[in-house]
């Protein structure tokens, strides 16, 4: 399903936020890392409520990521734990409010009981259009090309002729919009395997706000940042709208 209606044409039509810092939150109020995560999901839980109210129409969370795996087993299983938590207490509201849900990246490695969450949640919210919300989770940007690439071979495609855009059917994101806005929080200034493909031409805003305390008012301003940004794709400037 393809989320399209009339934006701004300096509006972001997809953002992606890689939310960063919930250990260092913690550690600065002397509580474990758990702690900071716990807020972490409340702060996207306001986040994605409030992002909706201000004109967004395509949100996606960096939760999880493929080289998460090396961190303490507590601290992962925790985070599973709280996304578990999110989604079963969120989903008949984010349904009544006619959010879709996604969750993006490998299953491979999850549990059972998590494996049938995910299918739950996104069966149940798969015809909702006013609000798409992605999570990206046991997610890596490599990894989606190859799983894309695997699929597209075992379709039958031909590498030499594939346009992105038929690639692009084979991700984890098909369907949804190229990303326009990238916002990272913590003050560290890199991508982190995160949606390589889609933010090919992706703006991008880093702000020193740790996670759990990123509000809606943090949100906006990288949207405005990013409206009086000048996006040329490759061009001299942009053109005109007619």
């Amino acid at each position: 399903m393809s989320f399209q209606t009339t934006y701004l044409r300096d509006f972001p039509e997809h953002i992606a936020i890689i939310m960063d810092g919930n250990g260092r939150w913690a550690k600065a109020r002397h509580r474990p890392r758990v702690f900071g995560h716990q807020k972490g999901v409340e702060t996207v839980r306001h986040v994605v409520e409030q992002a909706a109210e201000i004109g967004v129409r395509c949100l996606t969370l960096y939760s999880f990521s493929t080289e998460n795996w090396s961190r303490p087993k507590a601290e992962i299983a925790a985070l599973f734990n709280l996304l578990k938590k999110y989604v079963e207490s969120d989903l008949e509201s984010l349904h009544a409010r006619d959010v879709r849900v996604r969750i993006l990246g490998s299953r491979v490695g999850l549990k059972p009981d998590l494996l049938e969450l995910i299918e739950r949640v996104e069966t149940t919210t798969q015809g909702n259009t006013k609000f798409s919300l992605n999570i990206a989770f046991n997610y890596g940007g490599r990894d989606e090309i190859l799983r894309a690439a695997a699929k597209a071979a075992k379709a039958g495609e031909d590498f030499a002729t594939m346009s992105d855009a038929d690639f692009g059917r084979y991700l984890d994101t098909a369907d949804l919009p190229e990303v326009d806005l990238v916002v990272r929080t913590s003050g560290e200034c890199r991508i982190s395997n995160f949606l390589l493909w889609q933010a090919a031409y992706a703006e991008f805003y880093f702000t020193d706000v740790l996670w759990p305390d990123f509000t809606i008012d943090d949100l906006s301003a990288a949207i405005e940042e990013f409206r009086a940004r000048d996006r040329r794709f490759g061009n001299l400037s942009t053109p005109e709208v007619a």
